[in-house]
C-alpha cells in the first residue's frame, strides 16, 4: 500500500495570451529541440528568488499556467485538488493524462489511467452505449474478453440498460457521466482522476460514486477534483490547494486546505430580498469576550453562547411579524435556523412607530469550526411573504478543530456499557 504511483517534480507549464506570439514561440521551440546547439540555456534561466528550481524565463505575453508544483499519491491515497476557477487545476489533470506536456519537471506514472476529466471524452457521439463501453474500455488496453466479463457491471452501474443501443449523442449530461464513471471504475485502473463530473449526475448516483471511489481507494491511487467541499472531505486523504498555478498548502490536514480555500473568496458583498415592506435598521451580536456590529465578524469558541440583536423598520399596516436569523457555511447551504420554540419565527407585535428590536441568545454554538454567514428575515405572521431577507449582515467564525465535515459538533455524555 505504499507504492507511490503518481510522482510531480518541479512540474511548471506556462502559455502565452496571444495567438500571433504563440504561435511564434512554437516554432522557436520546435526549432531548438530540433537543433539543440541553438538553445541559449543561461539566458532563460530565470532569477526567481522563491524558486528552489531553474526555470525558462518567461517572453512577452507569456504567464505560468503551473509553476514548481510537486506532490505523490501513493496506492491507497486519495489527493483533493482544489482551487477557485483559474488556479490551474485543469492544466494539471491535463499534464497528468498525459495530454500535454509540462515544460519544466517530471512527472512518473505507474500503472494504467482512468481519466474523467470531459464529459464526453472518449465517446464517439454516433456510436451506441454498448459500443462505445467496448471502445473505452480497449483505450485502457483491456481484451474483448476482459470487457466481456465487466459488460453487464458497468451497464448495471451506469443504470442505462433501456439505452444500451441507442447514440451516445441522445444521452444527457448525466447520463455520459454515468457510462464514463461506470468503465473506468469497473475496469480497476490503478489510478483514477475524476475532474468536478460529480456535480452534473443525480444525488443517488454521485453517492454510488464516492462509495465506488471509496472502493477503488483500496487498490488504486485517486485524484479527485471538486468545488464540493463534503464530497472532498468524503473521500480525500490528502489536500493540495492551487492559487495562480502555485501550491499554497499541501497537506494531509483536509480542513487546514479547505479553510483556506474558502477564504479566498471574496463574500463580502450585501443582498437584500423580499417585499421591501420590512427593512434591517440594527444588527449586533455579543458573546462572551467580543462584540460585532452589522457586516462584522464575530468570534466565539466552540460551545460559547452567543447573543443577536436584531431591529427591522416595518410599513404602516402590518401588525405583526416574525424573525429569524439564518446562520449559512461558506457554501452557502444552511446550517443553522435560530427562531423561537414553535420554530415558526419569533413572533412579535409591530407598534406605530414601525420599529421592532428583538434580542436572540444561543446557549451553545455546536458548530463546526470555521466562517460562517448570518442572514436576518422578516416574515408575515403567516409564514406567507417575506418582507425582508438581509444577507450577509455579518459573520461567525467558530473556533474549533475537527476531522469531519460535519455541521455541528455536539459533546455527548459517553459511557462504557456493561
Amino acid at each position: 500500500m505504499d507504492e507511490v504511483l503518481i510522482k510531480a517534480e518541479h512540474v511548471s507549464k506556462k502559455f502565452c495570451r496571444s495567438l500571433k506570439r504563440s504561435l511564434w514561440y512554437g516554432a522557436q521551440d520546435v526549432t531548438r529541440s530540433l537543433l539543440p546547439w541553438t538553445r541559449q540555456v543561461d539566458a532563460e534561466i530565470s532569477a526567481d528568488p522563491d524558486a528552489d528550481y531553474p526555470f525558462p524565463a518567461l517572453r512577452t505575453d507569456e504567464f505560468w499556467a503551473l509553476k514548481d508544483i510537486s506532490f505523490e499519491v501513493r496506492r491507497g491515497e486519495c489527493l483533493g485538488l482544489i482551487g477557485h476557477n483559474g488556479a490551474g487545476k485543469s492544466t494539471l489533470l491535463k499534464i497528468l493524462n498525459r495530454l500535454i506536456r509540462p515544460d519544466t519537471g517530471r512527472i512518473t506514472i505507474r500503472g494504467r489511467v482512468g481519466a474523467l476529466i470531459e464529459l464526453s471524452a472518449g465517446f464517439n457521439p454516433i456510436l451506441s452505449g454498448r459500443e462505445n463501453i467496448y471502445n473505452r474500455a480497449t483505450l485502457f488496453g483491456f481484451s474483448k474478453s476482459e470487457i466481456d466479463r465487466k459488460f453487464d457491471a458497468i451497464v448495471d452501474f451506469a443504470e442505462i440498460e433501456d439505452f444500451l443501443d441507442m447514440p451516445v449523442q441522445n444521452y444527457s449530461s448525466g447520463m455520459q457521466v454515468k457510462l464514463g464513471f461506470a468503465v473506468s471504475a469497473q475496469m480497476e485502473p490503478d489510478i483514477l482522476i475524476v475532474d468536478e463530473v460529480l456535480a452534473v449526475g443525480d444525488v443517488g448516483f454521485r453517492f454510488k460514486c464516492l462509495n465506488a471511489m471509496a472502493d477503488l481507494m483500496n487498490r488504486s491511487a485517486v485524484i479527485f477534483v471538486s468545488h464540493s467541499m463534503p464530497q472532498v472531505f468524503r473521500v480525500a486523504t490528502q489536500v493540495t490547494v492551487l492559487n495562480r498555478g502555485r501550491v499554497i498548502i499541501s497537506s494531509t490536514d483536509v480542513g487546514k486546505g479547505v479553510d483556506h480555500y474558502l477564504s479566498e473568496f471574496n463574500i463580502s458583498s450585501n443582498i437584500v430580498a423580499g417585499s421591501g415592506q420590512a427593512t434591517l435598521g440594527s444588527f449586533h451580536m455579543e458573546s462572551q469576550n467580543a462584540t460585532a456590529n452589522k457586516g462584522e465578524m464575530l468570534r466565539v469558541a466552540h460551545g460559547g453562547a452567543v447573543t443577536f440583536h436584531v431591529g427591522f423598520q416595518v410599513d404602516p399596516g402590518i401588525p405583526r411579524i416574525r424573525i429569524q436569523i439564518v446562520v449559512w457555511n461558506m457554501e452557502m447551504l444552511p446550517v443553522m435556523d435560530i427562531m423561537d420554540a414553535d420554530r415558526r419565527g419569533y413572533a412579535v407585535d409591530v407598534p406605530n412607530s414601525g420599529g421592532v428590536k428583538v434580542s436572540a441568545r444561543v446557549d451553545h454554538i455546536f458548530l463546526n469550526g470555521g466562517k460562517y454567514i448570518l442572514s436576518a428575515i422578516a416574515i408575515a405572521e403567516d409564514q406567507s411573504r417575506i418582507y425582508c431577507r438581509d444577507d450577509r449582515v455579518g459573520n461567525l467564525f467558530v473556533e474549533a478543530t475537527a476531522a469531519s465535515w460535519a455541521h455541528t459538533l455536539v459533546p455527548a455524555v459517553w459511557n462504557l456499557d456493561n
